[in-house]
């Protein structure tokens, strides 16, 4: 088949997160079970507007802030002759509203809606425009057919009314060959990790506080901050601010290497995130034979079995949160319980698996326009 994707950002675009780690995986692999896939999305400084990336055909044309509102002036000049099976709207934040100019079977992917949780990450001028264009959305997608990544998302569509007869769930999952699957030595200092961007709406804050209760009671202990983001400053100046700053170690960036050696030495890591499409990172962490504590919110719920691959808490109760880090870190003998359990769950999410539900799941679609149920 020949498959057109339209995306904000490819897989090297410095702000790509965990959409476009997605889209990758399982289109790169839909490549190499003998398909054609374009990926259409935003130029990148110092990039070529061309480039194949493991056999996927990106091209990359206008600025990222405003790349929506040239989406349907390049297709038509460009896609609309060409002989794409399906067009794959990527929905990130903004719609592109491809049922007003796509004639050819098209279908979309969506992570989760942001919702009111976007105005706690950008000024209210863009977190309104956000907020109202999702709004617009259910009007413009109305019957489009779409692959969501969890039940919370799917929910999502529920809520709003969407005609969910044709939505097909294929999670998030991990490169299971990056992984040995082993509970390995951990850190000789009691060490708790966050693992992801570092972006107001991820309130990694709420880990500080919550440490900051119980410091006096895990006094050989240490958090590993790992990822990167525009929040870093703010953190580190809560870090000083609960005097735990000694207690913090803030990586920054590291590659996939240094990522799983540090993840396989903590004894545990909490995902604090107010809304997530799933959990990728929560997946990764327990592959490397550490259980998870996360917030109980859309998306991050799917992703940890309770009592096996670790715990849910209420989100923004940091109370809550210290006293189950606590009860872990002071039981080993549960701890060890949940690293074992958290194997287990990660060997559940493979690409290839669902690369291949994707696969299958597309030829669905094109199945469904060719019997006119979809119009």
């Amino acid at each position: 088949m020949k498959i057109l994707i339209i995306n904000w950002q490819d897989i090297k675009n410095p702000f790509g997160g965990g959409a476009e780690v997605h889209l990758h995986q399982i289109f790169s692999r839909i490549v190499k079970m003998g398909n054609e896939v374009t990926l259409f999305c935003c130029e990148i400084e110092n990039m070529p507007k061309n480039e194949v990336i493991d056999g996927i055909n990106v091209i990359r044309h206008g600025n990222r802030n405003t790349f929506n509102f040239g989406v349907k002036k390049y297709y038509l000049e460009n896609f609309a002759d060409e002989n794409f099976d399906i067009v794959i709207d990527d929905v990130n934040k903004i719609p592109f509203y491809t049922k007003d100019f796509v004639k050819k079977p098209l279908m979309g992917i969506s992570h989760h809606f942001f919702g009111t949780s976007i105005f706690k990450e950008v000024n209210p001028i863009a977190a309104l425009y956000v907020y109202l264009s999702e709004f617009v959305m259910k009007y413009k997608y109305k019957n489009i057919p779409f692959s969501v990544v969890s039940e919370s998302t799917l929910d999502e569509f529920k809520h709003k009314n969407y005609d969910t007869s044709n939505f097909k769930i294929i999670y998030n999952a991990i490169d299971q060959s990056k992984f040995d699957f082993e509970v390995k030595k951990k850190e000789d200092i009691l060490t708790i990790t966050y693992f992801g961007r570092l972006k107001k709406y991820k309130s990694v804050q709420h880990l500080l506080i919550a440490y900051s209760l119980i410091k006096d009671k895990l006094p050989n202990s240490q958090i590993y901050i790992i990822g990167k983001g525009d929040y870093s400053n703010k953190l580190k100046e809560l870090a000083i601010e609960l005097n735990i700053e000694k207690n913090v170690n803030f990586w920054g960036f590291v590659d996939e290497e240094t990522k799983i050696d540090l993840l396989s030495r903590s004894h545990i890591a909490v995902n604090t995130s107010i809304k997530e499409g799933w959990g990728i990172t929560n997946i990764e962490t327990n592959a490397c034979g550490t259980p998870v504590i996360s917030a109980d919110s859309p998306g991050l719920r799917d992703s940890v079995k309770v009592g096996e691959s670790g715990y849910l808490y209420k989100y923004g109760d940091t109370q809550e949160l210290s006293q189950i880090i606590l009860r872990v870190l002071k039981n080993n003998d549960e701890r060890i319980k949940l690293s074992e359990g958290a194997l287990q769950w990660a060997k559940n999410f493979s690409w290839d698996k669902s690369a291949q539900q994707m696969l299958d799941y597309i030829k669905f679609v094109i199945d469904l326009y060719k019997n006119n149920k979809i119009t």
